[in-house]
């Protein structure tokens, strides 16, 4: 059987009540279903998605497996899959018509390029109401220099395809990475070939309230917080050893940006749980602002300094209070002086879920 140009992977935990909108979505696509094979990866679901997955028969191909968390099913569906391009999406998200013609016309149009990724639509389902993600365009090859490398967000797995070399690069992941396999994924593509963006918002990222990721601030749920620094502890580890394995050395400018920053977003999972003296609030504050120091203009490295003198006075818990009243100390100066505008909260791209 000759394989086909494409494989969709649709990974699925206790999501039958969404499961078939996004199988739907990828089924009545404007592209030629032999050109695509479709997986529907259920990670140990509990609930009817199986009742409901197994209904479309041939036109999927439907594998259950033990619970094992979203890595362990991306590489049980990556090792199944055909497809000279993958394409991921979750079984709460849904693609948008038209959405894998274009990803393949972007890949078809920049020969060599290893990942394709692109803006989505944010759904606020207690609401009902509609946005547009956040999204940085970031074409190329970011690895160059620290700048592109920093100012590249990674993007919800639902906007993702890769191609066969870059998969073949970065699969399988470590299995201990249960939720965020995407941020992984995407910590690494960029050093294995140059990627593309479409600034076009092509599929919708449901937002529940029981995204395996979401977490609110008020909500205490310290299970999940727990998950979420096990998590993040899997990638920094999963990252460190993809670059020794790959002979990439951590003196290496822009391989140390990218640890640093992985590691600093670590570090913010674990003040959640246990929260820091402020000497160790303060050199993580620093070491933040060190990583970054390629994108600050002066000012914002002055913002930020003030910040880290803020935080041997406030502490952790109080920090958020005292980024309202800096903010509102620098607005403030701006309708006195009106100097040039400047982005001063740059700092927190890192926290945009």
């Amino acid at each position: 059987m000759e394989s086909p140009l494409i494989t969709v992977l649709i990974d699925t935990f206790n999501y039958g009540r969404y499961v078939e909108e996004a199988i739907e979505s990828v089924l009545s696509q404007d592209f030629p279903p032999e050109q695509m094979q479709v997986i529907v990866v259920d990670d140990g679901s509990t609930d009817d998605t199986a009742v409901r997955v197994k209904r479309y028969d041939s036109r999927i191909q439907y594998i259950y497996k033990a619970n094992g968390g979203q890595a362990s099913a991306f590489n049980y569906g990556v090792a199944r899959a055909r497809g000279e391009i993958i394409a991921f999406l979750d079984a709460d998200d849904y693609w948008l018509p038209g959405k894998l013609r274009r990803v393949v016309d972007e890949f078809k149009k920049k020969p060599g390029v290893g990942m394709v990724h692109h803006r989505l639509k944010e759904l606020d389902m207690r609401t009902g109401e509609f946005r547009d993600g956040f999204f940085c365009r970031m074409d190329g090859t970011l690895a160059n220099n620290i700048e592109s490398i920093l100012s590249y967000n990674p993007t919800p797995t639902s906007s993702l395809a890769l191609s066969r070399m870059v998969i073949e690069s970065i699969f399988p992941m470590p299995d201990a990475i249960r939720i965020q396999a995407d941020g992984y994924v995407q910590a690494i593509a960029p050093f294995v070939a140059p990627i593309a963006a479409v600034d076009e918002s092509l599929a919708v990222y449901r937002i529940h309230g029981a995204n395996l990721y979401f977490l609110s601030e008020s909500d205490g749920d310290k299970e999940r917080r727990k998950l979420r620094a096990k998590t993040m502890q899997a990638i920094v580890e999963g990252i460190e050893a993809w670059f020794y394995t790959h002979g990439y050395k951590q003196s290496d400018s822009v391989v140390c940006a990218t640890i640093s920053r992985w590691t600093r977003m670590l570090e913010r999972e674990k003040f959640a749980l246990s929260p820091p003296g402020r000497i160790r609030f303060f050199w993580h504050l620093l070491k933040s602002y060190r990583y970054r120091l390629a994108l600050m203009n002066w000012r914002l490295v002055v913002v930020n300094c003030f910040d880290a003198a803020g935080a041997l006075i406030v502490g952790w818990r109080g920090f958020p209070q005292w980024e309202k009243w800096r903010q509102e100390l620098i607005r403030r100066v701006h309708r006195v002086f009106k100097p040039k505008k400047f982005s001063y909260d740059a700092k927190n791209i890192d926290d945009r879920r």
